[in-house]
């Protein structure tokens, strides 16, 4: 990969604060370039393991491969010792990326036993020494995702900010959650507006972000420098196009628009066509179709006929099948607007 065209992601931030959370089994390669196309900002791979990194594992490699429309390209890494990670993030470097970013976020168990992930909220020395050899390993800029805390007894997101600017981090990105709620209950962003009141460097927010008018509204009543997007980009895949819109009438840099008047004549067929394009070109048949059968169902979430959709295509045993399906479906629902389905169980889930 080209290291001469790096694009500092702060600089992308003042031009458009919303970022593309990173998901596991959700945001490779194929969907960053599908979600560059649809105006995010900035983009980041899924969890990549350190250990996977230092072992030359192909499975990790193809993880951390990205195309230069995706800049800025962030590779998101997590592991528990300050050495193994400083080699990673070399290697993230050496590899072209923009910036490294850290997860001390995720709370799957796997993860949070070794030590990594969320783990490392309770204990900031350890994260320190860890921030201190990844930073002095790289050029590159380095930033991390955090939980808001471990428990709810033991918040300490503001006191993770002071240790992250201490140590040269260049932003820290907070899922207003504990790691032990999970993924349950509502993400507390007026915690994440106290932390970036106080915090030492730039703060981003994350947590139950599903429209573009939310996004706007939360990164304005949070004062924070950048919002990250998950699961909203599954349901509507224009989220980013629509907040960037909203938020550049809003400073007027364009003329402000009336949000949905242009709903109805989006395309979901063509917009299904152009992701499985990528899909395609960057997996094997195997993956291709759990792709395809996953982000079909996203899409096809609050229109019309979208269960009994889901249900038949998750027993088409065919690639083929499975995109002509889709396609059927999506050629269908022009005219209509998605109903809010927030409330549905398997768009409940987050990563980090």
């Amino acid at each position: 990969m080209s290291k001469a065209n790096k694009i500092h992601p702060l600089e992308a931030l003042k031009q458009n604060p919303f970022v593309l959370a990173p998901m596991a089994g959700i945001t490779d390669h194929a969907f960053r370039t599908f979600m560059r196309k649809k105006k995010a900002g900035v983009v980041v791979t899924e969890l990549v393991s350190a250990h996977g990194i230092e072992y030359k594992s192909q499975r990790t490699l193809d993880l951390m491969s990205f195309d230069e429309i995706q800049r800025p390209i962030g590779i998101q890494i997590f592991g528990e010792g300050p050495e193994v990670m400083a080699k990673a993030a070399k290697v993230c470097e050496d590899m072209g990326a923009d910036f490294v970013d850290i997860n001390f976020g995720c709370p799957v168990p796997k993860v949070v036993k070794k030590g990594a992930g969320s783990a490392m909220l309770k204990d900031l020395p350890a994260m320190a020494k860890l921030l201190a050899a990844t930073v002095a390993a790289v050029k590159i800029p380095v930033t991390i995702k955090i939980r808001s805390g471990w428990d709810a007894n033991t918040r300490n997101a503001d006191e993770v900010t002071k240790v992250a600017h201490n140590e040269g981090i260049t932003w820290v990105a907070i899922h207003g959650r504990t790691r032990a709620a999970g993924y349950s209950g509502q993400a507390d962003w007026d915690y994440i507006a106290e932390v970036k009141a106080k915090a030492p460097l730039p703060v981003l927010g994350n947590g139950d972000i599903l429209t573009a008018r939310q996004a706007v509204e939360r990164l304005n009543s949070s004062g924070c420098d950048g919002v990250l997007i998950g699961r909203g980009a599954l349901k509507n895949p224009y989220i980013f196009t629509d907040a960037l819109e909203l938020w550049q009438a809003e400073k007027g840099l364009v003329a402000e628009q009336v949000q949905g008047k242009e709903r109805a004549g989006r395309n979901f067929s063509v917009l299904f066509q152009d992701l499985a394009a990528e899909i395609v070109a960057h997996c094997d048949d195997h993956i291709t179709q759990i792709q395809l059968k996953k982000f079909a169902a996203w899409f096809a979430t609050g229109y019309p006929g979208a269960s009994q959709f889901r249900k038949s295509i998750f027993q088409s045993k065919e690639t083929k099948e499975v995109y002509s399906m889709a396609q059927d479906f999506f050629s269908g629902v022009g005219g209509f607007e998605q109903e809010d389905t927030s409330h549905e169980a398997f768009l409940m889930g987050g990563h980090g």
